[in-house]
């Protein structure tokens, strides 16, 4: 785990005033938190920028595969640009090549539930950043279809422990007044991701070997990210977490955490950050000092955070979000759009409108508030999935309707489910077991997007377009009803009062 001892890239700790270090950890009284006790958090906006990029960009290198794979499967399937001798694929190859990431997420997501709080976020997004790296080169010089495979798992691999770090990481570091813009900004990074990926691929896809350009690309944006975070101070809440757990003297990881937030913060210490320490040592000792088991994890409060994470994430994906996409080039051409033609462009123009609504949430988030744009973006949803129903069954020759039903999913998509389902599992979990419990609903986002992937051909075949698209309209509204009420709203409140006000 990350060191509490002197390290020349870490701050060093901050001697305290013996009139803070006299402050007790008595688990049997009242927490400050709940006799109302508030810090109003002080910070300098450039110091705050950074340990946000830095983790981000494990959303970025995310993105990016999405985006470059659909430009390196048409590259690796032509006689004439492979540049292999195995570029006459079967359907179940080019299969493991596109949802090849996404098994390793998977199996990722389920390594952080037993490694995270050993490792801490910022080493655990070293070992991803470390992942993204090796899994590229694989993929990028691979030799054999084999070596092609075994390089998108390992990259998979960093894709889940990033997407499970990264929120983490930028939850516990951020401060409250901006904490939602920040996370929310994680969303606008893996969209961006998507676009630089589908670019890379409109400009390597007449390459012989383009697809290896499409892969090897992303090795720069892996090696700034370990630098980064390499450089970046521990989460100050998991230095505290590992205290109180015992694993470290509480006047030791006290000191350190002032010292690290205060770098964090851009300022030098003084009785609001203290103060902020003292809150967070406070909640936690009256929590429990220690880790909570796994029956523990689905009782009281502990179960309340997983019912409204973990709900959020599953039908982010159950909507429909993969299949909608999934028709964007077909719904496009039926249109005459003469983008559509090809496939690449289409994506790019997606990804356009996909980014220019994502800022918009991360804009508005701290200012509106959690539920009000999951509310009115969710109810977007819906309305644009019965669109898509009415088009496949009733309205078919008016093309129209499918596009606009189309823009209104993308839309509405990015600024509810997309960024705010990962802002929510970022903040909701209590400290003792945010990292065990991130990563079950880490793990639930991937398994049930691969659930809707890989059996929306099926259903399809079985009922129909028109009544699969209905189908996850009323899904939509079923998420709706969840959303009021279940999900709360976390705006401006720190991680602290989330759990002792809400929870």
């Amino acid at each position: 785990m990350d060191s509490i001892t002197s390290d020349p890239e870490q701050p060093k700790p901050i001697p305290l005033s013996d009139e803070v270090r006299e402050i007790e950890l008595d688990s049997e009284r009242e927490p400050l938190i709940n006799r109302g006790a508030h810090v109003e958090e002080r910070f300098s906006v450039c110091a705050a920028i950074l340990p946000f990029l830095f983790p981000a960009l494990g959303g970025l290198l995310y993105g990016y595969d999405i985006g470059a794979t659909s430009g390196a499967t048409i590259s690796l399937q032509s006689q004439s640009l492979s540049g292999t001798r195995w570029y006459n694929l079967s359907s179940l190859q080019i299969g493991l090549v596109v949802s090849g990431s996404l098994y390793g997420a998977l199996i990722g997501s389920a390594l952080a539930f037993t490694v995270a709080d050993f490792l801490g976020r910022r080493r655990e997004l070293i070992l991803s950043s470390l992942l993204y790296l090796t899994g590229a080169l694989l993929t990028a010089f691979a030799p054999y279809f084999t070596v092609l495979v075994v390089g998108r798992f390992i990259y998979g691999f960093g894709i889940g422990l990033a997407m499970h770090a990264a929120p983490m990481y930028i939850a516990e570091t951020a401060p409250s007044q901006i904490r939602g813009t920040l996370i929310s900004l994680k969303e606008f990074f893996i969209v961006l991701g998507m676009l630089l990926g589908y670019i890379t691929g409109s400009l390597f896809v007449d390459l012989t070997s383009g697809w290896r350009y499409m892969y090897g690309a992303s090795t720069l944006i892996c090696v700034i990210m370990a630098i980064g975070m390499w450089w970046l101070p521990p989460s100050p809440r998991w230095l505290l977490l590992c205290a109180v757990q015992g694993k470290k003297s509480i006047p030791e990881a006290k000191d350190f955490a002032v010292s690290c937030l205060c770098r964090l913060r851009g300022k030098s210490a003084d009785t609001s950050v203290i103060d902020q320490v003292d809150l967070i040592l406070d909640e936690l000792a009256y929590d429990e000092q220690k880790t909570a088991s796994f029956t523990e994890m689905f009782q009281g409060k502990c179960l309340k955070a997983l019912i409204i994470g973990c709900g959020l994430v599953f039908f982010q994906q159950v909507t429909g979000q993969p299949s909608v996409l999934y028709y964007a080039a077909t719904i496009l051409q039926s249109a005459g759009f003469s983008a559509a033609s090809d496939a690449t462009r289409v994506s790019v123009l997606l990804g356009l409108l996909k980014l220019i609504m994502t800022g918009v949430a991360v804009l508005v988030v701290d200012r509106l508030g959690r539920r009000p744009l999951l509310i009115g973006g969710v109810t977007g949803i819906a309305i644009s999935l019965f669109l898509l129903s009415s088009y496949y069954t009733l309205l078919n020759a008016i093309p129209a309707v499918a596009v606009v039903a189309l823009l209104l999913y993308v839309g509405c998509y990015q600024l509810s489910f997309g960024p705010i389902g990962w802002l929510m599992i970022s903040e909701i979990f209590p400290l003792r077991l945010r990292g065990r419990a991130l990563s079950i609903a880490v793990l639930i986002n991937f398994g049930s997007n691969a659930l809707v992937t890989f059996a929306f051909s099926p259903l399809e075949a079985l009922v129909g377009t028109g009544i699969l698209f209905a189908g996850f309209g009323f899904i939509a509204i079923a998420s709706l009803v969840f959303i009021y009420f279940i999900v709360p709203e976390t705006k401006g409140l720190t991680l602290e009062e989330i759990e002792a006000t809400i929870l």
